[in-house]
């Protein structure tokens, strides 16, 4: 068998041997650019210190170099036809640890603590495309020890998480990631070098974590209800989405908030910044 997992002919080749068929409901679409598997491995700086969370490792071609840079990897698969390829496929890895389960299930702080302990943590991933949003916000939401997400996600995903203010991309996923982390698109994937091809081009995102928000903000959850409240119909302005959310507060009562805080009651939500945003729910918060 060819050694390089990312090989069409290593593929074809698993596949025959185990009888392995791509699931769909599982989104499963496998890499076969050595050139991309390389700048996702450069581009987060894996070292012997780092210990790597991987999320569906597929059979392991993007596992196997992670297993070459860094200290211990553990990669959570969910697959169950996949386990045992992926055991023979990284046998030679003494510093592998394959977690048979569902990344939104498991127990990530065990992982981190017990079996990456010591290590600095890293998730470097190519995600399921269908849950992608989940995972990443679960990732940053729960201020795990992660310092650095890399991860493949679909292009236009990618795009809304980096959109700034008055983008049309921009949106609640956007001030939900740069609450947490700096983004950075580090390489635009086309579809046709993954088996099979997706019917969408991918990307490839960075986040930088940061140890706390940018931000000052009093109640993440009044932040976070007004941010859903002036994405919810984005034709609104942020006077009458805020007077129609689960705050409960009258308009006049929204409006001194906002003439206070120097917003226009008359502007959206697209164009306001995570610091408005958080200027506004330190203020209601504080009634």
């Amino acid at each position: 068998m060819d050694k390089r997992l990312h090989s069409p002919n290593a593929i074809k080749e698993i596949m025959e041997k185990y009888g392995f068929k791509f699931s769909k409901s599982l989104g499963q679409n496998f890499l076969i650019d050595g050139n991309i598997i390389e700048k996702i491995c450069d581009k987060s700086e894996i070292t012997k210190e780092d210990g790597i969370i991987e999320v569906g490792p597929g059979i392991g071609a993007l596992t196997q170099q992670l297993c070459e840079k860094a200290g211990k990897v553990v990669s959570v698969e969910l697959d169950k036809t996949l386990i045992p390829i992926l055991k023979d496929t990284l046998k030679d890895y003494d510093n592998f640890e394959l977690v048979h389960g569902d990344i939104l299930k498991v127990n990530i702080n065990e992982i981190i603590e017990d079996r990456l302990k010591g290590l600095n943590v890293k998730v470097v991933a190519n995600l399921p495309y269908y849950i992608t949003t989940p995972i990443i916000m679960r990732l940053l939401e729960e201020r795990l020890a992660i310092e650095k997400i890399v991860v493949m996600v679909q292009k236009e995903v990618a795009v809304r998480m980096k959109a700034s203010p008055g983008n049309k991309d921009y949106g609640a996923l956007s001030v939900a990631v740069q609450y947490y982390s700096k983004p950075e698109i580090i390489v635009n994937v086309p579809k046709n070098v993954f088996i099979p091809k997706p019917n969408v081009d991918s990307a490839v995102i960075m986040l930088d974590v940061y140890d706390k928000p940018q931000v000052n903000v009093k109640d993440e959850k009044t932040m976070f209800e007004i941010v859903r409240a002036a994405f919810g119909k984005r034709r609104k302005t942020i006077l009458n989405a805020l007077s129609s959310s689960s705050l409960r507060l009258e308009k006049d009562e929204i409006n001194e908030i906002l003439n206070k805080c120097n917003i226009d009651p008359k502007k959206r939500g697209e164009v306001l910044s995570i610091e408005d945003f958080a200027n506004i729910a330190n203020n209601i918060y504080s009634k």
